[in-house]
């Protein structure tokens, strides 16, 4: 089980915040998102979209990534490749091996990581969105390699790094609409694309 610090991108400090119990939240975190993206796919010669889900299913304060995966499979996106669901998650032990497999069948893609992660009180319950990559594991004293060209993290608790009871302490309704609320904003995104001819 593993929670996430995410580590804030150096370059021009792009960094945001969204309140996921606000109404038109998810719209706002998917116009950045898609303007993100869209930035980046240009900067990185990139020609595709993975969003890669991080976490377990076995602890509620790290389930929301798998979470995640799971509703964005449900929906069925025709533009977005998944990776990391309830049934087949992406987490500390198995890391590794998935950016091998990143890094062999899909060299095209620019890498959406999403994951759970601590901070501060006031900032529970809020989205981070930001450029560069996140260091899974930090929460939880853990040291596993970064992923992603963008990410996403949703903040679940303001515990200690490092406290196992945290993960299990957090309340499943606050991970739930913190997931709603980014594949919400993740499927709109699509929309965003398929009405520009982005993709």
């Amino acid at each position: 089980m593993e929670m996430r610090r995410h580590k804030a991108p150096l370059e021009r400090g792009e960094l945001y915040y969204f309140d996921t119990a606000a109404e038109y939240e998810p719209v706002k975190l998917a116009a950045r998102l898609y303007l993100m993206i869209r930035d980046a796919l240009k900067r990185e010669h990139k020609t595709e979209v993975l969003v890669l889900c991080i976490g377990t299913d076995r602890s509620t304060g790290d389930s929301l990534g798998p979470l995640i995966g799971y509703h964005l499979r449900r929906k069925g996106l025709k533009h977005i490749q998944v990776l990391g669901t309830i049934y087949r998650p992406v987490h500390a032990m198995n890391l590794r091996e998935t950016a091998g497999l990143l890094k062999r069948y899909y060299p095209n893609h620019l890498i959406v990581a999403v994951d759970a992660s601590v901070g501060a009180g006031s900032r529970v319950g809020s989205v981070t969105l930001g450029r560069g990559a996140i260091k899974p594991g930090l929460g939880v004293s853990k040291q596993l390699q970064p992923v992603g060209d963008i990410f996403i993290t949703g903040v679940v608790s303001s515990g200690g790094a490092g406290d196992p009871l945290m993960l299990q302490s957090i309340r499943l309704g606050t991970v739930m609409q913190m997931a709603e609320c980014i594949s919400e904003s993740i499927c709109l995104v699509e929309k965003l694309w398929e009405r520009s001819a982005f993709i």
